[in-house]
């Protein structure tokens, strides 16, 4: 008796559990079913090319026509169409008559050597029964016929801008100027200046600063206070400017524009 590995594995075991049995039983088991697959794999395989080559045998079948029924040299009858003879084409339309033109071209500009003796111009007679243009043309009387006039010609405006003219120059070519110069406008703040009593009783002094605009017309606007000594003074100092004179306007490019102007007003008690 051949002793196997798988006896000696068993050999003090109980040999009826079952996994001995499966264990010796192996091979023949493994063989079986390796037979039974190639098997069933081949009759597969062979079902269905045998079932692809009915099918291509049944689609020949369907291709194939019947031809004896039909004659391919008999010719078909063309359809003849009718044509009315009642059919007349439409009339013409007859084209508008003519206007009458005349011959007239401007005149331009040449050197004298390629002056030419130009044609007069039409009489005002013929004018009035044919219309201007550049050759001279037998038709009706223009009377009669409605010509729409030219399109009118694009005007070309030019917007100015309502920014550009309210500008105020910090600078210009030539400065706003009061009446007479520089001197003359000391004078004037200090024969029109009231030192206020309250800002003397208080023994305040000082400079006020103000900024105002000097118009194209002369005249002072906007007037403001950049520096204030307070008690009074910066209000007599806007009262002053106010009623100055009209200045000589400043200008750029020589024409008048609107000026920032920076005039100090000096309060100095006198001892």
């Amino acid at each position: 008796m051949k002793v196997t590995l798988d006896d000696m594995v068993f050999e003090t075991r109980n040999k009826e559990y079952g996994a001995y049995y499966l264990r010796k039983n192996y091979r023949s088991y493994l063989t079986r079913a390796t037979v039974i697959g190639t098997a069933l794999f081949s009759l597969l395989f062979a079902g269905a090319l045998a079932f692809n080559k009915i099918q291509a045998a049944n689609a020949e079948k369907e291709i194939m026509v019947d031809l004896s029924a039909t004659n391919l040299d008999e010719e078909v009858p063309e359809e003849e169409i009718e044509i009315p003879e009642d059919v007349t084409p439409p009339p013409l339309e007859e084209p508008p008559p003519e206007v009458a033109q005349e011959k007239f071209l401007p005149p331009e500009p040449k050197k004298d050597e390629e002056v030419t003796i130009e044609e007069p111009p039409p009489s005002a007679e013929k004018l009035e029964t044919a219309v201007i243009s550049n050759k001279t043309v037998e038709g009706v009387e223009a009377k009669d016929v409605f010509i729409p006039p030219p399109p009118p010609k694009e005007v070309a405006v030019v917007k100015v801008e309502k920014a550009a003219e309210e500008e105020i120059f910090m600078s210009v070519e030539q400065d706003a100027q009061f009446p007479g110069g520089m001197s003359e406008l000391m004078k004037y703040l200090n024969k029109n200046v009231k030192y206020p009593a309250v800002a003397q009783r208080a023994n305040v002094g000082g400079k006020v600063v103000l900024r105002f605009v000097v118009e194209k017309d002369g005249s002072v606007a906007q007037i403001s206070v950049l520096k204030s000594v307070g008690f009074g003074c910066d209000e007599e100092a806007v009262r002053v400017v106010k009623s100055m004179p009209k200045w000589s306007p400043g200008k750029q490019n020589g024409r008048p524009v609107r000026v920032w102007y920076t005039l100090p007003v000096t309060y100095t008690l006198q001892e």
